[in-house]
């Protein structure tokens, strides 16, 4: 069996579409991931510049991709789901952006020239696939030489990790696993990336918003709210989750790490 098909035969790249189909008006509306925050943290670290030509992979609904483009030449967004891509292209029309892009496609395979972006960036999207070795490899393929690649993700702690992705599987059915920040640093050297710059901050979300945007089965809704009341208590998915007006929220670990393609 082919290593991205899963014991039921369906392509892990199915799963995706599949769920992201169905998550991408609530993931473009959620404003937790237009943290005014996060995206200062995202800037003060890549640096973009005004010649500068970004790619955004796995661009979702264009958040990022719309962002960067306030502050550069062109933006590039690709994703494999074409519902995430209506909403990139609403999102651009909203916001009355010329300088974007979007392109179908699949992350593993980019279908660009090698050396075409001065600066490629991906978020939240490492723990969605199988392969991100392989993700990493293409992004490094298409920047520039002394060009820049920015990789946020969540990075839960190493003693937390299966516990964190357990609960992430059972509310997502596209997580794979998330990476640690050292296992994270580690590939981007692998990658041949130098100088290697990070910023971490934490992304507070509620757990019946997130569950209503993520659409888990039905009958894993209470397994996974008796996992975080279990994590109020003992701290064991590293999500720091509390009460707060009676409903339970969490912390997201986050972690920005950019690198120099040499």
């Amino acid at each position: 069996m082919d290593s991205n098909t899963h014991d039921n035969g369906v392509s892990h790249n199915d799963i995706i579409v599949s769920q992201f189909t169905k998550q991408a008006l609530p993931f473009s509306q959620m404003a937790q991931h237009s943290n005014h925050y996060g995206l200062e943290l995202m800037f003060e670290l890549s640096d973009p510049q005004i010649d500068d030509n970004v790619l955004d992979v796995a661009c979702g609904p264009g958040i990022i991709a719309c962002e960067f483009a306030n502050n550069v030449n062109h933006v590039t967004g690709i994703d494999i789901t074409p519902a995430m891509i209506e909403e990139a292209i609403n999102l651009q029309r909203e916001r009355k952006i010329e300088n974007v892009n979007w392109k179908l496609g699949d992350v593993t395979r980019l279908p660009f020239e090698d050396e075409s972006f001065s600066l490629v960036v991906t978020r939240y999207s490492f723990h969605h696939l199988i392969e991100p070795k392989q993700v990493l490899a293409e992004m490094t393929r298409v920047c520039k030489p002394n060009g820049k690649l920015l990789i946020i993700d969540v990075t839960p702690d190493k003693d937390k990790i299966e516990a964190y992705n357990g609960v992430e599987k059972l509310r997502d059915s596209s997580h794979t696993g998330a990476l640690t920040f050292e296992k994270l640093k580690g590939l981007m050297h692998e990658a041949g990336l130098t100088k290697l710059k990070s910023k971490h901050h934490e992304l507070e979300m509620g757990l019946e918003s997130i569950l209503k945007s993520s659409f888990p089965n039905p009958e894993d809704i209470p397994r996974i709210r008796q996992l975080f009341k279990k994590d109020i208590l003992m701290d064991n998915l590293g999500m720091k989750s509390h009460m707060k007006n009676g409903e339970i929220f969490f912390y997201f670990p986050i972690s920005m790490i950019i690198g120099i393609k040499s």
